[in-house]
């Protein structure tokens, strides 16, 4: 592949729901510039951007494949994105690092939620976009409706720069309103507009060349004066308010039939910002000043990773883009973040999975390294002497959680290394140890994301894993004083073991622990008091009514009895564990349960749902909002009702509703739950005896 500089470069993220035909349009493009000798099919996974085995075997990207297209002396970087919205973290990640975005909406299922999820991180990041919409060659096709249905659904104006020749089986091309020609299958070749679609495609041109006069005041006045505006002035005006976000211009295509795809490369180069145009990520120096750069040979080194992979034949693989600088291969770089120096080997440009070995990468470009040790997704590389770091995207908040269980003992021991390497590669995965349930969680998007993650921990990893549901970590407390005494005797010959302790306990809301030693008179030594409390802490670890840790206890030791040769520490060891057990027992006590703050936001038409579901899960709903046309509930929810929301939520609002947690306080469990709870405990505790 030849040296392209930056302003021969366009990175442009394909972004859409699932199915709308992204990585056939790749396919496509590679097929029609010549790149592929045959077109690929997701149905044999035979195509260059889902090269995956899962993706194969599921039929349906799961992370961003880089697509390079050549056309026209200019390199096209294509981020093939997965449409399902459990991999939203792959979405963010390319829609970072591209300069542009191309949406495509299906030209029969029309706009759907993973469309809308895509549209808004554009938003957020302010990509410039197109709408292109796709397989026009399907029964049904509707190019107006889903034009209406655009409008209606996104904030934005939205302005034809092509029109189908013909719908459905009759599709063979598009009408181009830049140059006012007809281009037939692919679209090399320009011919008249048929006579039928000549009035139409005058209207069309007329909004179009107004919305092109917007961009620039010169073109506008102009336009006023009632002078025709020629092709170059139009394309001129357009890019600005595609890039300005004014107007997002809408295409059609048929990517499997390789309809259409001519213009829209033309349209790629000639509207979407090289990486000089675009505006600079956001970046820091070191001392900790805000940065901006922008995509030039001769500014200060800086390339951002976006993504890592684990290969099993290459090993590490780590993607990056040539934020500033340039890139050459078999170099040493500093990693600002990590603080340490990285030895890269040869730079290659991948596409799908196939590696293109290039000596330099300029400002703008997207490139990747293999076997680099330290460096991992968001982290910055750059010159020692003038360290940068590129902030990274905000990704959502893992709440979909599972328990996994290590298969066999050499699994486990490579638990946590296999875990973290998935969580380097992923930043919407994340996993812990929790202490109190002793459970490993592993928290993603959705059932779908971990199922992956867990597959991938197979295949890649040689780590087999069980999941299950994960344990609610209660907490067990008192409600009143109570007091209790224990003596342990033991004689069995030999030296005896002999202990007394007179115990009170009583609710200590202030903080989880409390002791007081308030023996008097010498009835026990002083020298026993720690024995003493350690029995009380073991306790207290373990549990007494459920096996869960005890909190809010204040405890006082105010009696016992010794003997001055048959005490042992051990003995009031033993003793006080007793004594606790039955102090607490007279004591009033309750479960603890943890209770979640919870933020949802869904579309108005699902309010009602969403509110009758949460009265379901015992929830104290707080408040209710309106924000951007859509309704947002706060509430109080225990965890327990929680554990499967992600998946109730979207089957309750089709996927449109979004939520977030954190943990907020512990309550008291119903009394006609803590029974169940109990009970439940008390039986996983004798299985595991």
């Amino acid at each position: 592949m030849k040296e392209y500089t930056t302003e021969k470069i366009r990175n442009i993220a394909l972004v859409s729901h699932s199915s709308a035909g992204k990585t056939m349009l790749a396919e496509a493009l590679l097929h029609f510039t010549g790149a592929t000798t045959r077109l690929g099919s997701i149905k044999d996974g035979s195509t260059v951007s889902d090269f995956e085995e899962e993706e194969i075997r599921r039929g349906l990207s799961l992370s961003t494949a880089l697509i390079p297209v050549e056309y026209q002396d200019h390199k096209i970087n294509l981020l093939d994105t997965p449409g399902y919205t459990d991999f939203v973290g792959e979405v963010i990640s390319a829609l970072y690092v591209a300069d542009g975005a191309v949406v495509l909406v299906d030209a029969v299922a029309g706009i759907e939620v993973g469309t809308e999820v895509a549209w808004s991180y554009a938003d957020k990041f302010g990509r410039p976009r197109f709408l292109l919409i796709n397989k026009m060659d399907r029964d049904n096709a509707n190019f107006q409706k889903m034009l209406t249905q655009a409008q209606e659904t996104f904030d934005a104006r939205f302005i034809p720069v092509q029109l189908p020749w013909g719908e459905g089986e009759a599709f063979q091309g598009v009408i181009d309103l830049l140059s006012m020609k007809a281009y037939a299958g692919a679209g090399t070749e320009a011919q008249d507009i048929p006579a039928e679609l000549a009035d139409a495609a005058e209207e069309a041109r007329m909004a179009l060349v107004e919305a092109a006069a917007e961009g620039d005041d010169s073109l506008l006045e102009k336009y006023l004066e009632g002078e025709e505006l020629t092709a170059d002035e139009v394309v001129r005006g357009l890019k600005a308010v595609v890039m300005s976000g004014d107007y997002v211009p809408v295409f059609v295509a048929a990517g499997e039939k390789e309809i259409g795809l001519a213009p829209l490369l033309e349209a790629m180069i000639a509207l979407m910002p090289s990486p000089a145009e675009a505006p600079a990520l956001p970046a820091e120096n070191a001392k900790g000043e805000p940065v901006g750069l922008t995509a030039d040979d001769s500014g200060p080194l800086a390339a951002y990773v976006w993504k890592t992979t684990a290969d099993p034949f290459v090993g590490k693989i780590t993607y990056f883009k040539v934020v500033s600088g340039t890139l050459h291969s078999d170099t040493r770089v500093w990693n600002a973040n990590k603080n340490t120096e990285e030895r890269l080997g040869t730079l290659h440009i991948l596409r799908g999975k196939e590696q293109i070995a290039v000596k330099v990468l300029h400002a703008g470009d997207l490139g990747t390294v293999p076997k680099l040790s330290e460096t991992g997704t968001g982290d910055t590389l750059c010159d020692k002497g003038n360290p940068i770091k590129i902030a990274m995207p905000e990704y959502p908040t893992a709440l979909y959680r599972v328990a996994v269980v290590p298969q066999s003992q050499s699994d486990s021991t490579k638990l946590g290394s296999t875990l973290t390497r998935l969580c380097e590669e992923d930043p919407t995965l994340s996993w812990y140890q929790d202490g109190s349930t002793k459970q490993t969680i592993l928290q993603g998007m959705g059932d779908q994301h971990i199922d992956v993650a867990i597959r991938k921990a197979k295949t890649k990893f040689q780590l087999n894993l069980d999941t299950a549901e994960p344990k609610v970590p209660y907490r067990e407390t008192i409600t009143k004083k109570g007091q209790a005494q224990y003596r342990h005797k033991k004689q069995t010959g030999g030296a005896g073991q002999f202990a007394e302790v007179h115990m009170r306990v009583e609710p200590n809301p202030e903080s989880d622990y409390d002791f007081a030693w308030e023996v008097f008179g010498g009835a026990i030594s002083s020298s026993f008091q720690p024995s003493i409390e350690k029995g009380i802490k073991n306790v207290m670890k373990q549990g007494v009514i459920a096996g869960y840790p005890v909190v809010n206890v204040k405890i006082a030791v105010f009696d016992g009895k010794e003997h001055p040769v048959d005490s042992k520490p051990v003995a009031f060891e033993i003793a006080s564990r007793e004594a606790f057990k039955l102090a607490f027992q007279d004591a009033g006590p309750v479960l603890l349960e943890p209770i979640y703050k919870v933020r949802i936001t869904v579309p108005e038409s699902n309010m009602g749902d969403v509110l009758g579901d949460l009265n379901t899960r015992r929830a104290r709903v707080q408040g209710m909002d309106t924000e951007k046309g859509r309704s947002v509930i706060t509430a109080e929810v225990p965890l327990a009702e929680m554990l499967r929301y992600t998946t109730d939520l979207r089957s309750l609002t089709g996927g449109r509703g979004v939520f977030e947690m954190e943990f907020s306080h512990y309550e008291k469990v119903p009394a006609h739950l803590q029974q169940e709870i109990i009970a439940e405990r008390q039986r996983e505790l004798a299985e595991e005896k």
